[in-house]
């Protein structure tokens, strides 16, 4: 499957570190090659330090296109990918990750830190918010983000969010099921606002009244 003709432009959110294992540069690495085979233009945040200098060497060792965006304080750090098809420096944090969001046609989040939980929280709440229809998806290599998943289920479970919003992340321990998912993704609406199951009655739950 060419996987291009669904996405053109993929974000990619992980580290600037390579964590405790190979398994995550590996993946990485993997990823890049999978895009450059599928012609998919990767999107991330510009450096070249850690996963995202993993992801982005291999891109370009495989003859892939890559965009990276960075905020100028990081690219005064000289942390900035030098060797990209192309480098937008932003004012600001915030700047960068509307311009990644602007420019993607989906999400990939790749093990990381804070940052990298970030913006994969901001682009599932976008989508919970209905700012966007475009596919999510998450590359799960060794079970890194079960804990995360199971806060997502425990906000489901305890009535802060809608269980079906469950469905606006795709899922995978590999690279090809994820992308797989990912041209099968369908947005579905979710009504916002969950009922409590404490009320007995049909009262108005979104303006709770209190006697």
């Amino acid at each position: 499957m060419n996987y291009s003709d669904k996405f053109s432009h993929i974000v990619v959110y992980c580290g600037s570190n390579l964590g405790n294992t190979p398994a995550y540069r590996d993946a990485a690495y993997a990823l890049g090659q999978a895009f450059a085979k599928h012609r998919i233009t990767l999107v991330y945040g510009g450096g070249k330090v850690g996963l995202m200098g993993v992801l982005a060497g291999s891109i370009m060792a495989h003859g892939g296109a890559s965009i990276g965006v960075i905020p100028q304080f990081l690219k005064d750090k000289e942390v900035a990918h030098q060797g990209l098809s192309e480098l937008i420096t932003t004012c600001d944090m915030a700047t960068r990750k509307l311009k990644m969001i602007e420019l993607g046609k989906a999400f990939i989040a790749l093990p990381g830190g804070i940052g990298t939980y970030e913006e994969l929280f901001e682009v599932i709440s976008l989508a919970q918010l209905r700012q966007h229809n475009k596919p999510i998806g998450v590359l799960n290599i060794d079970g890194f983000f079960d804990p995360l998943l199971k806060l997502l289920e425990q906000t489901a479970e305890t009535g802060f969010m809608p269980a079906s919003n469950m469905n606006l992340v795709c899922v995978a321990n590999t690279i090809d099921d994820l992308l797989h998912q990912m041209t099968s993704y369908q947005f579905v609406e979710s009504q916002k606002w969950v009922k409590p199951k404490w009320l007995a009655d049909d009262t108005d739950y979104i303006v709770p009244k209190f006697t």
